[in-house]
Order: structure tokens, then sequence, then C-alpha cells
């Protein structure tokens, strides 16, 4: 996919409102989401996710859709690179 570090940052972030994301980019180009539900105090986080996994925009919304399914399962475990995959 050819989306800058920032405009895919700002997808992932927008992807989850109105739950607080954040979303960063380390050196190494893996990413690190923090998802927090102000409302009941639940947060999830994803870690160690490479860049490079998300070549298409498909790849990113099913990424979205499944953390979104764990949240929704209230499933607040740590989800790594390689156990978030579809």
């Amino acid at each position: 996919m050819a989306l800058s570090e920032l405009e895919l940052r700002h997808i992932i972030e927008r992807s989850f409102l109105p739950l607080q994301c954040k979303c960063s980019i380390d050196s190494r180009g893996e990413i690190s989401i923090e998802l927090l539900d102000r409302s009941t105090g639940f947060n999830m986080a994803a870690r160690g996710i490479p860049c490079s996994r998300f070549e298409s925009s498909r790849e990113l919304s099913s990424f979205v859709a499944q953390m979104r399914a764990q949240l929704s399962l209230g499933n607040g475990k740590p989800v790594s690179g390689s156990s978030a995959r579809a």
C-alpha cells in the first residue's frame, strides 16, 4: 500500500472512533495500537504489527474488523503481530 506512516496512523486511529485510539510506528516499521473505551474503562493493545502487512486497504480493513470483534467480545488480552492476523 502506498500510504505514508502518517496516513496509515490516521486511518487506523479514525477507524476506532468513538474509542480513544493511539497508534504509533517505531523505527523498525512496526505498529503499536492502544485502544481505550472511556465509558467502560476497557482497554486493549496490539503491538509488533509490521506495516508491510497492510499492502491493500482490504488487509487494513480486515485487521480493524478483527480488532473490533475482539473488543465486542470483551477480550482485553494483548494482540501481537502474529496472533492478530486473519
